[in-house]
């Protein structure tokens, strides 16, 4: 995974509560094994009217959001069904983060898990993000995860809290693999001293 220490990005704002995840990625399009290719199925339902053209009226299809790679968004993000999928949406979409007063926990949990992080503000400091990018053109954040504060250039800054073994793995840049193999010599001198018995071979 790539670490994620401090980043500087451009602002999307979603201003609605319980974004669930069949919103993020229709169930449609799950029949994928690669975990890349999902970005353009990103809110697929609302990125287009009835006859399949893109609405103007949605964020991500104005041109001022071209190119965001921070969301804003209401309380209950990434709610409903468990699917992984959602986070590589918004990760190959362009998105490294998601600011909203609250998570899912599945949804929080895959996020960890594959490098992008959910970042908790209050709803009134939320309010605030996503009135400044709605009239501001080019608004962006800097969210640094090293000192825990979320700024821009207009005066907002914010302390926020990732839990600790998380926010290592997303400065580290490691997931469940890379954590693993971290311990590779010791796995390695384990299995040398535990070796497996032919029998138990043959069971296989």
């Amino acid at each position: 995974m790539e670490p994620f220490r401090i980043h500087t990005g451009m602002v999307a704002p979603l201003d609605r509560n319980n974004v669930d995840t069949d919103q993020i990625i229709p169930k449609q399009f799950l029949k994928r094994i690669e975990r890349t290719g999902f970005g353009e199925f990103l809110f697929f339902d609302w990125r287009r009217t009835p006859a399949g053209q893109q609405d103007p009226s949605f964020v991500l299809n104005q041109p001022k959001y071209k190119g965001a790679s921070i969301l804003v968004a209401g309380k209950n993000f990434g709610c409903g069904s468990s699917r992984e999928h959602a986070v590589w949406a918004l990760t190959d979409f362009g998105f490294r983060a998601v600011i909203a007063p609250s998570f899912a926990d599945i949804f929080a949990n895959n996020s960890g898990k594959n490098g992008f992080l959910t970042l908790t503000l209050s709803e009134s400091e939320v309010s605030e993000l996503i009135r400044r990018a709605q009239q501001s053109d080019g608004y962006q954040l800097t969210i640094n995860l090293e000192a825990c504060q979320v700024e821009d250039s207009q005066g907002f800054s914010a302390p926020f809290h990732v839990d600790d073994f998380v926010r290592r793995c997303l400065l580290e840049g490691s997931d469940d693999i890379g954590l693993t193999m971290k311990h590779e010599r010791e796995i390695a001198s384990y299995e040398r001293n535990h070796p497996v018995s032919e029998s138990v071979l043959q069971s296989f």
